[in-house]
């Protein structure tokens, strides 16, 4: 429970910086919507996003993987469609905040990990 609740203030927090980073083509009305947009992300990311992975597995392999990022966005698109609160241009720069989200989310995570994950 304890890790559950880590990890969506770490989403949250990435979810705010990306948005921040990425400036007036990805906008949130506040912090409250920044946690409703990990909220929301997470669970599309629980239900929705093995699906689209299925669907589309040959184009996730002839891209190795790249192909990811591709539904991230749909999934970010889908957010914004959702809440109110949270505003992204278009595609594109959905597909960018998926990838400075993925960036800032490493990030966080492994400022958080302190070092104490063997390294090899």
């Amino acid at each position: 429970m304890n890790t559950l609740i880590i990890k969506l203030i770490v989403n949250t927090l990435s979810v705010f910086i990306a948005a921040w980073i990425l400036g007036d083509s990805v906008a949130l009305s506040g912090f409250g919507t920044a946690i409703l947009v990990a909220l929301v992300l997470a669970v599309f990311n629980v239900t929705l996003k093995p699906i689209l992975v299925f669907f589309t597995l040959p184009a996730t392999l002839v891209t190795f993987g790249l192909f990811l990022f591709v539904i991230n966005a749909l999934i970010i698109m889908a957010a914004d469609a959702l809440i109110s609160g949270f505003y992204v241009a278009n595609f594109w720069w959905a597909l960018l905040f998926s990838l400075v989200l993925s960036v800032v989310n490493a990030m966080l995570f492994s400022l958080g990990d302190g070092g104490r994950r063997e390294r090899g």
